[in-house]
């Protein structure tokens, strides 16, 4: 899941978003966060819901099923 640590990244950095506060919004640790960017961990289905609601974008998108 290299591509989708980089988009959620990405994505992160684009809304100025720490690690820690993206964690926040999630209920998640800042560690679990930077274990889904470097490709470690997969969230769960509910997680990468939040994720696309919080980022805007379509889980295709995230998974890298597709591109913007």
């Amino acid at each position: 899941m290299i591509i989708f640590g980089q988009r959620v990244k990405e994505l992160r950095e684009e809304k100025k978003l720490t690690q820690v506060e993206l964690g926040k919004l999630l209920g998640l640790s800042y560690q679990t966060i930077g274990h889904y960017e470097n490709g470690t961990t997969q969230p769960t289905l509910e997680t990468l819901a939040k994720m696309c609601e919080i980022f805007d974008v379509t889980a295709s998108y995230l998974l890298g099923l597709e591109d913007i």
